[in-house]
């Protein structure tokens, strides 16, 4: 594993904080928003201060040709690769992929672009920009960097960007394609015309007075969600490849699946129908029933309509197992409510929760759930975190479009 949040500059801190429940939402700080002060009715984000990549992961010559997404993705990456011990000097290349997600890409890059355009002319532009623009940026440096030359893809399906790159990975390794994908999500969409553009769809939260009490997912007084960026990374392998060279290994991927909602181009299906169809036929790939799932890590992301139809949807599927007024098992929470809505990175990052709830027996905790809707009916894990054996979790991941994505992670014995 390997990550860059604003919970922490590694997964093992971004981890701690998600524990803790600590947020990483506060007033955004940056030049380019005083320009329009005054019309901001948005003020916070889950943004990561004071960023520099480490040298020792990439070099500054390297990260001034990046934008701030693919910077985020590279040094999760390089994380991840040193976290897992391979080396890939010593593996056949063509078997090594890399896929990662991103919903906008290098937005902050053609803003930039846009301005020096208007104000100095079409020959001033940077000869980086496209390569910094591309929504593959990431992928592409990655698979440079350390020579992967197995399939390399980028997914950009809105918020369910991460979760098509982590499924798409694994399918690399169960038709024999690969032996190690490296994959994950990343993103950096906090610019002015990111936070300007969902602040206008009334997408976003303006509780300004309160950030780090922003982010509500579930809760009566949620008035939206809190963007958030950053990146997380892990090394996938073939159960036999990580056995044969000695790998210490964190969880399993045992399950995925994807559906669209066919119903509007931003609205979640109300019924929650085609997250249902994204869960169960995740069920099926993994060949589980809806009661070996002791936890969901919930898309949650502190919306009106996408919250309720997210519970509806679990509770549908789930049946008894999820109800407590029945007695039901089954736990949910979205960390969303500490590190925002990182968008195509927000499946990745969620992850680590996933794979910590498997490994550790830990569920990461809901915070800001003071009064919870009522027909929610869901042990949605408010304030702290629970400790619980749980063998099997579920990673929901939905995007505007529609986009469902399912992953499922087992303990591995």
């Amino acid at each position: 594993m390997g990550a860059v949040t604003n919970l922490g500059p590694s997964a093992g801190a971004t981890w701690d904080a998600m524990r803790a429940g600590r947020s990483g939402v506060s007033m955004i700080e940056l030049p380019e928003f005083a320009k329009y002060e005054g019309k901001w009715t948005v003020k916070i984000a889950g943004q990561i201060k004071g960023w520099t990549p480490p040298a020792d992961m990439l070099e500054h010559r390297e990260a001034k040709r990046m934008d701030r997404f693919a910077q985020f993705g590279v040094v999760a990456g390089v994380q991840a690769v040193r976290d897992s011990g391979i080396d890939f000097s010593k593996e056949n290349p063509e078997r090594c992929g890399v896929v990662v997600g991103s919903g906008v890409g290098g937005i902050i890059t053609i803003e930039d672009g846009v301005g020096i355009l208007h104000d100095r002319g079409p020959d001033r532009l940077s000869p980086f920009t496209v390569p910094k623009l591309m929504v593959n940026a990431a992928t592409g440096n990655l698979s440079i960097m350390f020579g992967l030359q197995g399939p390399a893809t980028a997914h950009a399906t809105a918020c369910a960007s991460s979760g098509h790159a982590m499924g798409d990975a694994v399918e690399l390794l169960r038709r024999g394609k690969c032996d190690v994908v490296l994959a994950g999500g990343a993103e950096a969409a906090i610019s002015p015309i990111c936070v300007g553009a969902f602040m206008v769809m009334r997408a976003l939260s303006t509780r300004n007075d309160a950030p780090e009490r922003a982010s509500r997912p579930f809760d009566k007084d949620r008035d939206g969600f809190v963007l958030g960026e950053g990146a997380a990374m892990y090394v996938l392998e073939t159960e036999e490849h990580a056995k044969k060279r000695g790998a210490r290994i964190y969880a399993e991927v045992v399950g995925h699946a994807n559906a669209g909602d066919a119903f509007h181009i931003t609205a979640p299906d109300e019924a929650g129908r085609g997250a249902m169809r994204s869960m169960r036929w995740a069920l099926e790939d993994a060949g589980l029933n809806p009661g070996q799932i002791g936890y969901v890590n919930a898309h949650g992301t502190s919306t009106p309509l996408g919250d309720k139809a997210e519970s509806l949807a679990v509770k549908t599927l789930f049946g008894d197992h999820a109800l407590k007024s029945r007695g039901g098992k089954l736990m949910m929470s979205s960390t969303k409510s500490m590190h925002g809505h990182g968008l195509g990175a927000s499946g990745a990052i969620e992850t680590i929760a996933c794979i910590h709830a498997v490994r550790d027996g830990v569920i990461a905790p809901t915070i800001n759930l003071d009064n919870p809707d009522d027909d929610a009916d869901l042990e949605l894990v408010p304030h702290h975190a629970r400790e619980r054996r749980v063998d099997y979790v579920m990673n929901n991941t939905f995007g505007f479009g529609g986009h469902n994505v399912t992953l499922i992670i087992g303990r591995y014995a």
